[in-house]
């Protein structure tokens, strides 16, 4: 057993179940983009969360555990993503991503936007002409030391 076989086994009980992630994250207290990576093996659970988890999807004592472990992230079995949605965020990147970068350095100073001391918003916007994708990505801005 590994942390794959769990991510697995959580998403097969979430078919059969009928599950929504929302509910899940409203059980154990954070964010559906939160609870929604952690389930799918990129983030670390505590105790606490690994039980809730655990009775959500019927995992054992063991496949619990696994939950608390530090996982290696980075869940993409390839460098360019062949998914078409993930693919648009690669598209995205790829795009947009010299602009993120110039308007970011140009806005706080040379650093990077932090994944570490981050939040994402996913929500559904109405609109007449088809709905909408918002996503917000909140990011702490981390400076480069001089030394």
């Amino acid at each position: 057993m590994n942390r794959n076989d769990v991510t697995e086994k959580i998403v097969t009980a979430k078919v059969a179940k009928g599950i929504q992630w929302a509910e899940v994250a409203e059980q154990v207290g954070l964010s559906k983009e939160w609870t929604t990576a952690a389930c799918l093996g990129q983030m670390t659970l505590d105790e606490k969360q690994a039980a809730i988890v655990g009775e959500i999807f019927g995992l054992t004592a063991e496949e619990q555990k696994w939950l608390q472990v530090v996982p290696y992230k980075g869940s993409l079995p390839s460098a360019v993503p062949t998914d078409p949605l993930i693919y648009r965020w690669y598209e995205i990147v790829n795009v947009y991503g010299t602009t993120i970068k110039e308007l970011i350095h140009e806005e706080f100073g040379d650093g990077i936007m932090s994944a570490i001391d981050f939040s994402m918003d996913i929500q559904r916007q109405a609109d007449p002409k088809g709905d909408r994708v918002n996503v917000v990505l909140s990011g702490k801005f981390l400076p480069y030391k001089t030394y």
